[in-house]
């Protein structure tokens, strides 16, 4: 086997210089005065209706837009409801979501709706606006305009003074993606305390539900537009203002649990030696047995009050997931990943059953910003109720902020089905968190387990992340119960081998966060990926063997890369790639990695940065150096065609925060052609929602493996052409990792 090299080097980066050039209605397209007509009367609506408020309670006005299609950013509205340069429609949005709607022909059609909030002369502005607009199209246009209109006017073909050309193209522009404008209201009956979000208004939170009669206090609050309230608060905000909720969810779920079977007590091998330098896993789960043969490599801190009566049942679960990371190997031979014994921080933050997610919420907080020293967490507790197609549970929220905000990884189950369930159910919270690690369970022979539930999560980003074996019937995990060893299945004992694995990469191996998790999508995937599935395996099956994962086959070359965005680009054209009498004789693939900032508030369009990954050769085109990208992706290059939202999205994962590309291997393929450049380039593509510079200092981690297609081990030929093009190539060699984090845990004593 070959070791996974990692190179150093500098990556280049530059600034978008497109420019965009000018804006035109897309083909085929068309804008009609009757249309505009419609859009007219809706935002006439809405601004009467808001201004019948008797007092101004929000400090302005909320207008969703209904749009024809999912939309990308630059198709967002550009003029209407904006005004200036220091109000444009972009920074008013305050929530976005899907609806999916039948269109003339019957087809069911998927659409974004997005919810800005504005200033009532905002929107009568706006009215201004397009019925100039529309009184232009009727007196030069016979009441329709196409491409070729707005291209005849960027060309200095016009009669009009009533608005400039700029402005009356930008609105006729909107008015081609826009359906039409409507107020969203919050009608459903709520007969439980509820986390809810409130869209972000003019007006603190805190004294708008006062003026409701809510009494507010510090504790109920989460952030400053999700809090927690009881049915009576919700009606009166309902009652006061419907228009006002976001969305909602139950404050109490039940931990979705593995099924449970009576089985006969089993010989158990209980020795286990001291802890030493072992790196330490953080668990969040249910309480801990302290009696467990391996307490010694527990800290143990219980975090429920101690008003709470505790039966051996609050302490199973919890303690069932720690033993796994403890000692998982001695329990399971079968399942010995050669990662050795770990030490566990555990916190139990909850008794066995319904527990509150609030209250959970502010916990997991807490304790990530006072353990700052550890940087792999598992979670295996989650909801048995579905998560929504429109919005981030709060807890998986949270659980992105905080990996955004720490340098920290979740490992989260996917969550568990109950035996009597047949049809397939979605995951529950928080195994929706976008930067989170989520795993699901399979059986021994590679198919999902009985109890599996399936993503995505928001009808797009590719949830579970992967999947492990975590028991099924006939074939369970052993773990380690109050007085007991057990025989046990499900997502909450697949998580915490994960957990194992990737603090192994971190700490051991000494790889950044971004790296490790790109290596284990990139081993779960191998060369058969099957993400494109059913949203249940996610991109396939991690290795039981550590080896695996940090090792390539003797025909493969495997190298891992960790960069920074500063730029809009961030590139090399500098990978040297060994060359047979043939061409290129490989298959290639690569694995992008990055933890962006989120928005709940943003609904659907949750991520707040996009990276974009080119792989492949180098070759130059009219003068300029392009990427001929593996999957053949063509996204912002000039010259090229724009695709829709759905198709970059479908296509190429665009807004996904994990980006796999990989070649199809087939027996008849040929080597690839050579171009003058004789290098192949890797280039991160970076663009951001709302602000411009949110992305800036965002780390990344790429995995690249290139097999040779005859078989060929062209390591050496690789190690020594990346070192004269200026790569500094390090091997992640086992041996040395481990005396390397063994000496740098070492205690030094000065006499």
């Amino acid at each position: 086997m070959n070791n996974v090299l990692l190179l150093k080097g500098q990556f280049d980066s530059k600034p978008n210089t497109s420019g965009g050039g000018k804006r035109n209605l897309p083909a085929n397209a068309k804008v009609s005065s009757t249309h505009v007509e419609s859009l007219i009367k809706e935002l006439s609506n809405i601004s009467v209706f808001w201004k019948k408020k008797e007092n101004d309670i929000i400090g302005g006005a909320l207008v969703s837009v209904f749009y024809k299609h999912v939309v990308a950013k630059s198709n967002r509205l550009q003029n209407i409801l904006g005004k200036g340069d220091n109000n444009k429609p972009n920074s008013s949005i305050r929530g976005a979501k899907f609806v999916w709607e039948k269109n003339d022909h019957g087809k069911t059609i998927q659409k974004h709706v997005f919810t800005h909030f504005v200033s009532v002369d905002i929107i009568d502005d706006s009215i201004n606006r397009l019925k100039l607009a529309k009184g232009i199209l009727e007196k030069y246009y016979n009441g329709e305009a196409t491409q070729n209109t707005t291209r005849e006017i960027n060309d200095g073909h016009f009669q009009f003074k009533e608005m400039s050309k700029t402005t009356f193209i930008s609105v006729l522009i909107d008015c081609f993606y826009v359906e039409r404008f409507g107020i969203d209201k919050s009608s459903s009956s709520i007969s439980e305390d509820s986390i809810v979000t409130i869209y972000k208004t003019g007006v603190d939170t805190q004294a708008l539900l006062k003026s409701f009669g809510i009494d507010m206090i510090n504790a109920k609050m989460i952030d400053e537009t999700t809090l927690r309230l009881t049915p009576n608060e919700i009606k009166l905000v309902q009652d006061k203002a419907p228009y006002l909720i976001s969305m909602s969810v139950r404050d109490f779920s039940d931990i979705s649990l593995e099924d449970v079977d009576d089985v006969p007590m089993i010989e158990r091998n209980d020795m286990i030696g001291e802890p030493g330098d072992e790196p330490t896993i953080g668990v969040i789960d249910t309480l801990f047995w302290k009696e467990a043969y391996f307490s010694n490599w527990v800290e143990y801190h219980k975090m429920i009050s101690d008003e709470f009566e505790i039966d051996n049942s609050d302490m199973r679960h919890g303690t069932a997931v720690t033993s796994i990371i403890v000692d998982g190997p001695n329990l399971n031979p079968n399942l010995d990943d050669g990662c050795g014994n770990f030490k566990v921080r555990h916190f139990g933050v909850s008794k066995a059953g319904p527990f509150s997610s609030f209250t959970v919420l502010k916990l997991i907080r807490k304790i990530v910003a006072e353990n700052t020293d550890i940087k792999v967490w598992n979670l295996s507790l989650g909801s048995v109720l579905e998560i929504d197609p429109n919005f981030i549970s709060p807890e998986a929220a949270e659980l992105d902020k905080i990996q955004s905000e720490y340098d920290v990884v979740f490992v989260v189950a996917g969550t568990n089905k109950k035996k009597d369930e047949k049809k397939d159910k979605m995951i529950g919270a928080p195994a929706d968190s976008i930067n989170s690690i989520v795993v699901n369970s399979v059986k021994k022979d590679g198919r999902s387990a009985s109890y599996t539930r399936k993503g995505p999560v928001l009808s797009f980003f590719h949830k579970p992340d992967l999947s492990y074996y975590g028991g099924d019937n006939g074939e369970p995990i052993n773990v380690i119960e109050p007085f007991t060893l057990a025989q046990r299945s499900g997502t909450s004992f697949a998580a915490p081998w994960i957990s194992r694995k990737i603090a192994y990469l971190i700490h051991v191996m000494g790889l950044s966060r971004e790296v490790a998790k790109a290596l284990l999508i990139d081993s779960a995937a191998a060369w058969d990926r099957k993400d494109y599935n059913n949203f249940k395996v996610g991109y396939g099956i991690v290795p039981i063997r550590i080896e695996e994962i940090i090792h390539s086959k003797d025909d493969e070359i495997r190298f891992v890369m960790t960069g920074a965005i500063e730029e809009y680009e961030t590139y090399t054209y500098k990978l040297p790639v060994p060359i047979s009498e043939k061409g290129y004789p490989y298959f290639a693939k690569a694995t992008l990695a990055y933890f962006p900032k989120s928005d709940r508030n943003q609904g659907v369009d949750y991520t707040s940065t996009e990276m974009d990954i080119h792989f492949g050769r180098l070759k130059e085109e009219k003068g300029r150096a392009v990427i001929k990208s593996i999957d053949c992706n063509n996204q912002s290059d000039p010259g090229t065609i724009s695709l829709y939202e759905q198709e970059a999205r479908k296509l190429f994962r665009k807004w996904d925060n994990v980006k796999h590309i990989s070649e199809t291997i087939n027996s008849k393929s040929r080597p690839r052609t050579v171009y003058p450049a004789k290098t192949w380039g890797l280039s991160i593509k970076t663009k951001e929602r709302l602000d411009s510079k949110a992305g800036k200092g965002l780390r990344f981690g790429v995995v690249v493996t290139l097999k040779e297609m005859n078989g060929v081990n062209r390591i050496d030929e690789f190690i020594k052409l990346a070192q004269i093009r200026g790569w500094i190539v390090n091997t992640i060699d086992v041996e040395n990792r481990i005396d390397v984090y063994a000496r740098g845990e070492e205690v030094v004593k000065f006499e």
